[in-house]
């Protein structure tokens, strides 16, 4: 499997973003690798604490092991906060992991994440984390938008160089979940933080947002785009019509079929909206 910062630092050189499916079994993880094999697009295969416990991480890496033969494919540990199941992830093989301690204050979260990144560097894995806080929910961890906070591009500086993060996702007015009105996103902000900083900025809660805006976001430096919700209900919505049409259905190699073809959708529009086809991890 490729090394996340790898496919990072490409992208950013080439100005276009990577960018990062949350899958949760087979079915999801085939649906985002056989689409972006048709685009020839490196993808991040992201797994949160819940998919981890679904799925079971060995297995996870064994099919991104087999994903990673036509393609650029990392899998990466998303929003995890456990210190000690990241260690043991690494342990296991996996070579991109995020852990997010941005509901903690600063100086607790700079602790914790250097804690992180001082053990993944002795094994070569890339290391993301997360300053300010996105309002939302993602899994177990809820942020109550009045507690969203914006990342400050001036600490965001202090906090690499105190933790040797490898990439870093800024809060500028994006959410997890659904978003229930139009977001406005602080795109001044976001090329401040760049100014600053040399390592790939992310974009959290990109579900929702407008390709347009993507796109400016991915302009100004993010080269890293998470896609969960967006993947989720087109996923739920064509199993459902399919038992709907078909109440006595039973076997899971048909009744899937329907719900990987309306993501299927979802997965090719934000391959081109992030730039990344035809890339294949090259330059």
């Amino acid at each position: 499997m490729e090394n996340t910062n790898n496919l990072l630092h490409k992208a950013m050189k080439a100005k276009y973003a990577i960018p990062a499916f949350n899958i949760h079994n087979l079915e999801t993880l085939k649906t985002v690798v056989e689409e972006a094999e048709k685009l020839a697009s490196p993808i991040i295969l992201a797994a949160t604490p819940g998919t981890i416990k679904h799925a079971g991480l060995e297995y996870l890496l064994a099919l991104a092991k087999v994903a990673s033969r036509k393609i650029p494919v990392t899998l990466h540990l998303d929003h995890h906060e456990d210190v000690s199941a990241i260690k043991r992830a690494i342990d296991l093989g996996v070579k991109s992991v995020m852990i997010d301690a941005s509901l903690n204050d600063f100086e607790t979260n700079v602790s914790i994440v250097k804690e992180v990144t001082d053990y993944a560097h002795k094994y070569g894995v890339s290391v993301e984390a997360e300053l300010g806080k996105l309002g939302g929910i993602e899994e177990d961890l809820v942020v109550d938008e009045k507690d969203a906070m914006y990342t400050n591009p001036e600490q965001a500086q202090e906090f690499i160089a105190r933790t040797s993060v490898d990439s870093l996702a800024v809060a500028i007015g994006t959410a997890h979940g659904v978003y229930e009105k139009e977001p406005v996103l602080d795109i001044e902000r976001l090329k401040e933080i760049k100014k600053l900083v040399s390592i790939p900025l992310v974009l959290h809660g990109a579900s929702g947002l407008a390709i347009e805006q993507v796109r400016e976001c991915i302009k100004a430096g993010i080269v890293k785009v998470n896609i969960a919700t967006e993947l989720k209900i087109p996923f739920a919505n064509g199993l459902k019509t399919y038992f709907k049409n078909n109440p006595d259905a039973s076997d899971p190699r048909k009744y899937f079929k329907d719900a990987q073809n309306e993501m299927r959708k979802v997965v090719r529009e934000k391959i081109l909206m992030c730039m990344s086809n035809s890339r294949n991890g090259c330059e």
